[in-house]
């Protein structure tokens, strides 16, 4: 009996334990639920937790809203529109586990800067439209990489200014 009791009691201080490590992950920046489970998941097999107890936790945590997945992808776009196209923030945050619905809802809030967000990204690599067609590959390559769409990247490169 006492030995039960010791390991319930040895249980509950680990869970304690994991809990602590989430949420000093959580006060350093936004995670997503997939990002914080990855990060937490070595750690919760040395206290031999089982991935049940860590997704209890994990659900735990999401009701007291301090994980949030929605807040994650707010903050990652915020983040990152001044340097990346839609496609790619959208590859990333799929990569993290993110719910598509969550990513669509949170891309679609600034679908509308779309062309004004990659025209910066362009200005601030290159500034001129390109002279010669290796210019044109090379930017085009580039706006590319950051996740751009064809189509906008055409406009850019034309100097027209979207309706």
């Amino acid at each position: 009996m006492r030995m039960n009791q010791a390991l319930q009691n040895n249980t509950d201080k680990n869970i304690v334990l994991l809990k602590k490590r989430a949420l000093y992950y959580l006060g350093k920046r936004e995670y997503s639920r997939h990002e914080l489970l990855q990060k937490i998941a070595l750690f919760a097999e040395s206290l031999e937790i089982t991935r049940q107890q860590v997704d209890q936790t994990l659900s735990e945590l999401e009701q007291k809203d301090w994980l949030s997945d929605k807040r994650f992808v707010d903050q990652f776009v915020f983040s990152k529109k001044k340097k990346f196209g839609l496609k790619k923030m959208e590859y990333e945050l799929k990569m993290r586990g993110v719910d598509e619905i969550i990513i669509h809802d949170a891309l679609n809030k600034i679908k509308s800067e779309e062309y004004d967000l990659a025209k910066n990204i362009w200005e601030k690599k290159f500034r001129n439209l390109p002279e010669g067609q290796d210019e044109k590959s090379k930017q085009i390559r580039f706006l590319q990489s950051r996740g751009i769409d064809s189509r906008l990247i055409h406009q850019i490169l034309s100097g027209k200014v979207p309706e």
